[in-house]
């Protein structure tokens, strides 16, 4: 893992945690080393996609010196050259802590600019209050859920192998999902939790198959949004041409943090429906 693009980063290295604006402290890595190990061309993507990122633990301080906490979105295009390393992200927004903004739309474009020149393409940014985000509510992602199907089980290393197509199934159109997804951070080792939903329209997957897939990635160091594009681009090469996917996960948060990618051959823009686990 020394080799890893984040080696670099604050990734299991001890921090001091500054409290006013610190811009710097954001650790951008370029996307493309991992399309390239993927053998993509940025150029010519087989996917429309975006990062939405969720933060939980925003505060700042009014003109009055009077503290304001918040929760966030931040919403990354895949035309973004590069994403942003999430403790390097924590940092950075704990550095607001202690800083004055002038009113809500100053601390916006703030982050804005400083997230969209890290990121190298437009992210953008929506501010909930305590009331808008306890009105949002949770949800359960929608589909069919293969969780509890009897599998058996005996790969925990991420093997594409594993998929197949139902024998003997017709096309179809059907929204699956699992709450077994697991992979670990390629820095730390830390274990990232996540839920997918995997929408699709083309010949039928065998449903116990993706369960056996999905538990592969237990024991795979990577990233979240190369987890998504793994998952993404072996289920599409199985579906050949013509079929449509979207695969949407939704990870579970850590340091204030939840990182959730999308990815379909249908462009658009996913709901940020939180779920119970978030």
């Amino acid at each position: 893992m020394t080799d890893h693009p984040a080696t670099e980063s604050p990734l299991g290295k001890s921090s001091a945690y500054i409290s006013v604006y610190t811009p710097s402290l954001l650790y951008p890595i370029s996307r493309l080393p991992k399309w390239q190990e993927l053998g993509l061309d940025p150029q010519q993507l087989p996917f429309h996609g975006a990062d939405i990122w969720n933060c939980f633990e925003l505060s700042w301080l009014t003109p009055s010196g009077k503290p304001v906490v918040a929760a966030a979105e931040f919403v990354f295009p895949i035309k973004a050259a590069r994403i942003v390393e999430s403790k390097s992200f924590k940092l950075y927004l704990n550095s607001l802590n202690q800083t004055v903004f002038r009113d809500r739309h100053d601390l916006l474009k703030t982050l804005e600019t400083d997230l969209s020149v890290a990121a190298q393409g437009p992210v953008m940014v929506r501010l909930l209050s305590m009331q808008q985000l306890h009105q949002a509510g949770l949800f359960m992602l929608p589909g069919t859920c293969i969780d509890d199907l009897d599998v058996e089980v005996s790969s925990y290393s991420y093997d594409p192998s594993l998929l197949s197509l139902a024998a003997s199934a017709g096309p179809v159109t059907e929204v699956l999902h699992s709450h077994l997804l697991k992979s670990n951070c390629p820095v730390t080792g830390q274990p990232d939790w996540g839920s997918v939903q995997i929408s699709y329209s083309g010949p039928a997957l065998d449903h116990a198959s993706l369960v056996r897939y999905l538990v592969s990635f237990r024991q795979h160091s990577d990233f979240h949004e190369q987890c998504v594009e793994r998952i993404f681009l072996d289920i599409l090469k199985l579906l050949g041409e013509g079929a449509t996917l979207t695969v949407y996960a939704r990870y579970v948060r850590r340091g204030g943090l939840d990182i959730n990618p999308w990815r379909s051959t249908q462009p658009g823009m996913p709901e940020n429906l939180r779920l119970a686990r978030q």
